[in-house]
């Protein structure tokens, strides 16, 4: 996406709206009742979507590379949370699993 900065128009409102349609997908799966996204993410995420269906359209009506930094910060720091959530997760699941002793200390049934 931060690379559309630099395109030609057309090919930079290519990379927009197809950032556009991934967050299309993320409303749609937020508001699916089968999904399992604690209500108050699932609010914040929504907000954070209608955010971006305003300003893309703002962007597809007025091109301008400057305004596509918006959507790569959103991006990037939707990333970098979900990819600490993963980390902070196998942290917590590598401190509970039980201690495995070396192979030389192990019992041989």
């Amino acid at each position: 996406m931060e690379d559309a900065k630099s395109k030609a128009p057309d090919e930079m409102l290519a990379v927009v709206r197809r950032n556009w349609r991934l967050w299309t997908i993320f409303q749609a799966s937020l508001v699916d009742s089968a999904c399992t996204v604690p209500q108050p993410v699932r609010a914040n995420l929504l907000g954070l979507a209608n955010f971006v269906d305003r300003h893309t359209g703002q962007l597809l009506i007025n091109p301008d590379p400057a305004k596509v930094e918006v959507l790569v910060n959103i991006n990037r720091q939707i990333g970098e949370g979900l990819l600490e959530g993963q980390r902070a997760a196998a942290a917590k699941s590598a401190a509970a699993a039980p201690p495995v002793p070396p192979a030389g200390l192990r019992d041989s049934a």
